[in-house]
């Protein structure tokens, strides 16, 4: 089987700056721009499926993706980003402000943290390896893309290369980034990584940026 990693194309700029994990938001032009991009870098690929999150920014890049193959998007709530709970929709300098104590765990230790009312990344690695897990077991060959987010992207990640929960954050997950596993013989392997495959409007830089 291949899988096909997909981060979202980038968002509309109200959401910057802000945490949005399991809000909806849509796409920014330049967004909108890279999803074409994606469709035609993909449109010689043989897909057999193409699933995606069920949040906006990552359904719209979906169906870009999928339009070229008549391939209908199937939507799983597993591939959603981490859900920030009480955070969401406010400004770091806002948190860092209100919950020093949360913000600075945040910053050094973001794989440990459990967001009130919402989850940790152990939560989120949990469904993303279920979801991929479930993809694998479906009796289909060719490509399967996932439309995702940066969080979903590096557990799978790291799963297949054994990285530690706290170095994920060495894999730059950048918008509208692709990245490649084959699994052979039940093995995972890592095929291609491209970040930046479209320019952005924006460097991504933040660690936890959904």
């Amino acid at each position: 089987m291949r899988l096909v990693l997909v981060r979202h194309a980038e968002t509309e700029e109200s959401a910057r700056g802000r945490c949005y994990g399991s809000l909806d938001v849509g796409l920014s032009p330049t967004g909108k721009a890279q999803c074409a991009w994606l469709a035609q870098a993909l449109a010689a690929e043989r897909l057999t499926a193409v699933v995606s999150s069920p949040r906006t920014r990552a359904v719209e890049t979906a169906q870009a993706i999928a339009a070229p193959h008549a391939i209908e998007v199937r939507v799983d709530p597993d591939l959603q980003e981490l859900d920030f709970g009480e955070l969401e929709g406010r400004t770091y300098d806002e948190i860092a402000a209100e919950m020093p104590g949360l913000y600075a765990a945040w910053m050094t230790t973001p794989t440990r943290v459990h967001f009130p009312g919402g989850e940790s990344y152990s939560d989120l690695a949990g469904r993303a390896l279920r979801a991929v897990e479930m993809l694998r077991r479906q009796p289909v060959e060719g490509t399967a893309v996932v439309v995702t987010h940066g969080g979903i992207v590096r557990a799978v990640l790291a799963d297949v290369l054994g990285i530690p929960d706290d170095r994920i954050f060495r894999i730059a997950v950048e918008p509208a980034s692709l990245a490649t596993v084959d699994w052979i013989e039940n093995v995972p392997r890592l095929v291609a990584l491209g970040n930046g495959a479209y320019p952005s409007s924006r460097a991504d830089r933040s660690r936890a940026t959904p």
